[in-house]
């Protein structure tokens, strides 16, 4: 299991993680949303050890990660900003990862050439388009047999086809493997089809940890119209996050179970009401509401 534990981070006076708490639970899928600044990329580097932190802990099965060579030897990164030697090419460094990576699968490396079939394997990388070198950072990832896998804006510059499939390939390792998956991404609609766990980030702290299912459970969109044109007085404790209006169709955003929600609206009488679950692009628009973060009408 992954820990961190409030983490502190500055620098030069900005402290881009600020108590920053987390747990990424074995063979889990594990996505990690926030806005732009968050702290996102700041903390993988912390878990990937590359960076150190100026205050708390941050625990590979309750182990500190910086400068533990050990501890590392059972973690594969893929960075946002991908890292290569100017002149190598997909075969060179696969005999470098071979270098320190002691499960190394040379059998895996033959085998995935077939699915990365697009990228030259003596082209020297920094040759290579965007999206070929992030397949090129895939291959090789995934042939170091990682306990960890750490994954920045994983599948950015990949077509439809090789996203579908470099997700299948990882889905199968956690699957048949147990390999621990933690991802940032912006993509939401893509993390909600993949990951169990989702931690989201604002201002270097982690305001919600939860199964994705939890999650969903404990936010529910109640599309309702009431006999009256405008919403009633609704109950003080009803922690109700937003509200919008089309016709006389109300959209209400409240936190809760769905039937313990549907119940407590149906004293109102209305003429219809149906619950829907959020999208994870929705519960994290709306949990970030309260952060100052809410959507708001423009007018142009």
């Amino acid at each position: 299991m992954i820990t961190a534990a409030n983490v502190v981070k500055t620098f030069d006076g900005f402290r881009a993680l600020d108590g920053l708490t987390m747990e990424v639970p074995d063979g889990a899928i594990y996505g990690l949303v926030g806005p732009n600044g968050a702290g996102k990329s700041t903390i993988l580097r912390h878990i990937t050890g590359v960076f150190c932190q100026d205050e708390g802990q941050v625990l590979l099965d309750g182990v500190p990660i910086y400068e533990n060579p050990v501890a590392k030897a059972r973690i594969a990164s893929i960075p946002d900003e991908l890292y290569y030697f100017l002149s190598d090419s997909t075969r060179d460094m696969m005999r470098f990862y071979k270098g320190f990576y002691p499960h190394f699968d040379m059998a895996r490396y033959k085998a995935l050439k077939e699915v990365f079939s697009t990228v030259d394997e003596k082209q020297p990388i920094r040759r290579l388009s965007k999206g070929m070198q992030k397949q090129s950072a895939f291959w090789l990832a995934l042939c170091c047999r990682p306990d960890i896998l750490v994954l920045d804006e994983p599948v950015d510059g990949l077509d439809p086809v090789m996203r579908r499939q470099v997700w299948s390939l990882l889905m199968g390792d956690v699957a048949e493997h147990g390999t621990t998956v933690l991802v940032s991404s912006h993509n939401l609609r893509e993390l909600e089809d993949v990951c169990d766990h989702v931690g989201i980030l604002s201002r270097g702290r982690v305001l919600i940890e939860r199964s994705l299912s939890d999650l969903q459970e404990n936010v529910v969109k109640m599309q309702i119209v009431f006999q009256e044109r405008e919403v009633p007085k609704l109950p003080e404790d009803m922690e109700v996050l937003n509200i919008s209006q089309v016709g006389r169709i109300h959209t209400l955003i409240v936190r809760g179970n769905a039937t313990d929600v549907t119940n407590r609206l149906a004293v109102y009488a209305p003429i219809l009401m149906e619950a829907l679950p959020l999208t994870l692009e929705e519960i994290f628009i709306y949990e970030l509401g309260g952060e100052d973060y809410a959507v708001r009408d423009i007018v142009l």
